[in-house]
């Protein structure tokens, strides 16, 4: 057994995954070079790809189209992102460029979505779904 951090991630990890690339011995995450990054704002550093965001749900709806079709299932089917995941407003904003509902689970997240439309950054409210405790009724149409 070896006790270096390279053996340990590749005994635990498949490696490397869809957008990670290894080119001169360094690490490259969708064509961006990982290490010019870290030599120009040190670490650690977290790294958002909006493009992987809507590849991403792209791929869910996918899957969850070829079960439904696979299935029979004559259901409706709507994804839903949930912001607790990360209720920062650009990762909301692309998420929602993909004709995705959301799934709150604090009542502030409801402040984010409403924001959001008055930035016209939607064109409608998508659906939320509230799950989370709340210390009063909130309905959708306070959202107005």
């Amino acid at each position: 057994m070896s006790n270096t951090y390279t053996d340990l991630v590749k005994q635990t990890f498949d490696f490397p995954q869809e957008g990670f690339q290894v080119k001169d011995n360094y690490l490259h995450f969708n064509g961006v070079d990982l290490k010019r990054l870290i030599d120009k704002y040190g670490t650690p550093f977290k790294i958002t790809y909006l493009p992987k965001i809507g590849m991403q749900i792209n791929k869910a709806k996918k899957m969850f189209n070829d079960a439904i079709k696979k299935q029979k299932y004559d259901g409706e089917y709507f994804y839903c992102y949930c912001t607790k995941s990360s209720h920062f407003s650009f990762i909301v904003e692309e998420t929602c460029k993909h004709g995705v509902h959301l799934e709150t689970s604090f009542a502030y997240d409801l402040e984010i979505i409403r924001k959001l439309y008055e930035r016209k950054r939607s064109r409608k409210i998508p659906l939320s779904s509230a799950t989370g405790l709340r210390p009063k009724p909130i309905h959708a149409t306070s959202l107005n």
